[in-house]
């Protein structure tokens, strides 16, 4: 702060001027007290100056209404939205959230060092606060082919760049937990810069855990238990209470919220659609859910504003005091936290859940046209086992977890024959540099019949991933993928029903949320229409197909994945 800020903000705190902006009559929530006080708050030069009676230059009556400071969102990928961050900001500053930890590593998977940049300056286009993570994990693993490979050197030279503030989920647990020199050394690197460091631990315990936090690892948002939770409070994380659009754990981790460990919880949407966003809400929809399930309302609104500023060393902000940053949330009351309007920065930004702002649209060459597959043919999505007993990944719904199964198949001239069955074939096929390689599998559970469906959305390096009942079919979609130049597709009867471009990386649509979800809405529809079970979503529950870091079966453009062998397998049960 400049000293002629800080001289305005005393002279305003002390009652010797007016302030810029004051709210009247409120009543005022203090994430440090976890009382309510009434009374007036002053805003000066984007920033708070004080609770009291005040008188300003421009006042707002909030009638008796709830403030609450600016919502942060501790973990969550842009990308995963599928809109820029402008359309992002758009979607969700009316909700609440001012603030977002947000880990590029979706992106940083297909453009590098590129799509870093990218997201962190056109998310510095928006009113948002975007605290952008390095990825820690490009790839995510040695096991898939990426678009980019970033590795300890990068890490070491960019962890201190202006627009990097940490180090983003250490997915490979594998490689902390074995000591792996590349990841120390990466760990390292953050370390000495001071930086945040989060975590991706799924299902860790005893000495593994404790070995992983040796890396200077601080957080998770894998947690599937009360036990889980326990332990990694006991051992020193703070624990996301995570809401997005495949995983949702909100409600059940809820029960694990107590006084005594309260104030270890944070809060944090992962990877949270577009449409949901639009009509669920963001931070404001975890704050509903965990008062739905009993959590006391300001103890649920210290997880999602001080606990996540003081976990991510966010000085200034999370809190409603004199000295921090003017980002305040009129809340209707505590129970549905509607926003009657939001303040970013000491400015009205939204206001009845309509955004009160325009972003400037940034654009970046590098993060466009790029698919770039060897040329495919019909039989590339032959699978020809050698035994009809084979290994199935069996889809759970509404997780990102799968289990694996075993499955008796037809077998005709050789090849599987899985088509008016409960067994679909499922393929990754290599997109960033021409490899030619194609993963095959089988999944169940999905429910597609007569088509196929395929997207360049298949975390974390994002290969196409296609699931279908024929060759031909799925062929027909992966086509289509490479003709649009990376996106959505659906394939009826070997015809292409509809598909929809993601023109940045393959993973961000350029189109308004509203165009975005009127195309996708469609879609799914569609999907829907030809037989996919009714509680998944569609095209979200693909994408985490070939997410090797998550039990227990899972396939990548090299073939099928155990993820509790950390190994590749065959199709085939032997």
């Amino acid at each position: 702060m400049k000293a002629e800020t800080r001289k305005k903000l005393i002279d305003v705190a002390a009652g010797r001027k007016k302030a810029e902006l004051v709210l009247k009559g409120a009543k005022i929530v203090n994430v440090f007290t976890q009382k309510i006080e009434t009374g007036d708050l002053a805003v000066e030069s984007g920033y708070i100056a004080g609770i009291g009676s005040y008188e300003g230059r421009e006042e707002i009556d909030c009638g008796g209404k709830y403030l609450i400071p600016g919502l942060i969102d501790g973990h969550m990928h842009i990308e995963s939205t599928q809109l820029t961050p402008g359309e992002l900001a758009k979607a969700i500053v009316p909700h609440g959230t001012t603030t977002l930890i947000a880990d590029p590593h979706e992106i940083a998977n297909v453009c590098g060092l590129a799509g870093i940049e990218y997201i962190a300056k056109a998310a510095a286009k928006t009113p948002l606060t975007v605290k952008v993570m390095f990825p820690s994990c490009v790839p995510a693993t040695p096991y898939e082919n990426s678009g980019a490979i970033l590795d300890a050197k990068e890490v070491g030279v960019h962890i201190g760049d202006e627009h990097i503030w940490g180090l983003g989920e250490f997915m490979n647990y594998p490689g902390v937990i074995g000591a792996a020199q590349e990841d120390v050394e990466k760990l390292c690197a953050a370390e000495r810069r001071g930086c945040v460091i989060d975590g991706h631990a799924p299902a860790l315990t005893g000495k593994q855990l404790n070995a992983y936090l040796c890396g200077g690892i601080m957080t998770d948002h894998e947690c599937v238990s009360e036990e889980e939770i326990e332990e990694k409070i006991a051992r020193g994380m703070y624990i996301h209470l995570r809401e997005g659009s495949a995983t949702r754990n909100a409600a059940r981790n809820a029960k694990a919220v107590r006084a005594e460990t309260m104030r270890r919880f944070i809060l944090c949407t992962d990877d949270r659609h577009a449409c949901d966003l639009k009509h669920g809400g963001h931070v404001d929809n975890i704050l509903r859910i965990l008062v739905e399930n009993g959590v006391d309302p300001i103890w649920a609104v210290i997880m999602g504003t001080l606990n996540t500023a003081e976990c991510y060393r966010l000085h200034g902000y999370g809190a409603l005091a004199p000295g921090y940053a003017a980002d305040i949330v009129c809340m209707e009351d505590l129970r549905s936290f509607d926003a009657a309007f939001v303040i970013k920065d000491g400015k009205l930004v939204a206001k009845d859940k309509k955004a009160l702002f325009t972003c400037e649209r940034y654009t970046d060459e590098r993060v466009k046209n790029t698919v770039h597959t060897a040329k495919l043919k019909e039989s590339d999505f032959d699978i020809c086992p050698r035994s009809e007993n084979v290994k199935v990944i069996r889809l759970l719904h509404h997780n990102v977890v799968t289990e694996k199964a075993v499955r008796k198949i037809r077998i005709k001239d050789g090849k599987a024959d899985v088509a008016g069955t409960d067994i679909l074939k499922l393929a990754v096929v290599e997109r960033h540099k021409a490899t030619g390689n194609v993963g095959l599998g089988f999944i169940e559970g999905y429910g597609l019949k007569n088509g196929a469906i395929a997207l360049t959305v298949s975390h974390d390096s994002h290969n196409i991933i296609v699931l279908g009942d024929t060759s031909a079919n799925m062929y027909a979609a992966a086509e289509e993928i490479v003709r649009i130049g990376g996106g959505m597709v659906l394939v009826k009867d070997g015809k292409v029903k509809d598909s929809m471009p993601l023109e940045i990386a393959g993973l961000i649509s350029e189109l308004t949320i509203d165009e975005f979800e009127d195309r996708l809405k469609k879609m799914i529809a569609d999907a829907y229409e030809m037989g996919v079970a009714k509680d998944i979503q569609p095209f979200m529950s693909l994408s985490f197909l070939a997410l090797v870091v998550i039990p227990e079966l899972k396939i990548t453009d090299r073939g099928l994945f155990d993820v509790k062998e950390f190994a590749f397998t065959s199709v085939e049960e032997t």
